[in-house]
């Protein structure tokens, strides 16, 4: 078994299209060993697949790919990084998943309560808004972001 695959093996092993893989080279997030031989052909050696599968899961996370490149640079510029470097840098994401699903619970509370009702004017909803006391924390759909509800008299609040 070869130690350096082709752009299109790595690909097919990473799930990840060669121009995304292009593109990852050019911004320093992977890098493929010297291009000898038929044509110069990108070569990469096999633990880059380790490197990529980070890339993604970080991007599932929500790094950004400057965020990506800062986290990369901690591990060993060769070779497979091991299991505990993989840990040290993901150690810091549980923060980042849960409040990824902190807006999820929100966004799913108000698919029942607004969207599901139909109306999408939270300026002149009398049930969740009325006289659109939301717009004092500002724009953009303020109980969706987190901000508190008053209590409405007569209404039944989630405990």
């Amino acid at each position: 078994m070869s130690e350096l695959l082709t752009i299109s093996e790595t690909a097919r092993r990473s799930g990840v299209a060669s121009s995304a893989l292009r593109y990852y080279e050019e911004r320093g997030l992977i890098s493929a060993a010297e291009r000898e031989g038929s044509g110069h052909h990108r070569r990469y050696p096999r633990p880059v697949l380790r490197r990529i599968a980070f890339i993604v899961f970080a991007q599932k996370v929500g790094l950004s790919l400057d965020e990506i490149a800062v986290e990369l640079a901690k591990l060993p510029p060769h070779g497979a990084p091991k299991r505990k470097d993989w840990s040290r840098l993901s150690a810091t994401w549980r923060g980042r998943i849960d409040e990824q699903i902190a807006e999820l619970e929100r966004l799913k509370e108000g698919l029942t309560e607004c969207i599901g009702c139909g109306c999408l004017s939270l300026d002149r909803c009398k049930l969740a808004n009325p006289g659109d006391r939301a717009a004092h924390f500002g724009s953009g759909p303020r109980y969706w972001l987190g901000d508190p509800r008053p209590s409405q008299p007569g209404s039944v609040t989630k405990g």
